[in-house]
């Protein structure tokens, strides 16, 4: 398991990284798919859009809404790899290892989950 109180405390204090809350369709989404089918998705999304060392239009590759995970990504700093280095010291420029690609699924989990227990 990984220790995400540091990384929430610091994610708290990011007036831009603390807007983001679930809506009432992102939450009726997460509510009928359920965590593993929203995990898988993440998963997903993930794998294609963030594990390459280079990926596609860096920076502008996650959506700001549209999916429940999508809002995570942003509310996470997990968004692109100028903030995967900068929020989560994974550095840019070199493909996503299995683990790392667990812990950006892990840390987006544990956002929907504080998300749907307001």
């Amino acid at each position: 398991m990984y220790a995400l109180d540091p990384l929430f405390a610091r994610l708290a204090r990011s007036a831009f990284r603390s807007r983001f809350r679930l809506g009432i369709k992102e939450r009726q989404y997460c509510l009928d798919k359920g965590a593993e089918v929203i995990d898988r998705h993440a998963g997903e999304f993930i794998a294609k859009r963030l594990a390459p060392a280079f990926p596609v239009n860096d920076g502008k590759q996650t959506p700001m809404r549209g999916h429940p995970v999508f809002i995570a990504q942003h509310a996470t700093a997990t968004c692109c790899r100028s903030c995967l280095a900068k929020w989560h010291a994974i550095p840019a420029g070199k493909a996503l290892s299995d683990e790392q690609q667990r812990y950006i699924v892990a840390v987006i989990h544990h956002w929907l989950v504080i998300q749907m227990n307001r």
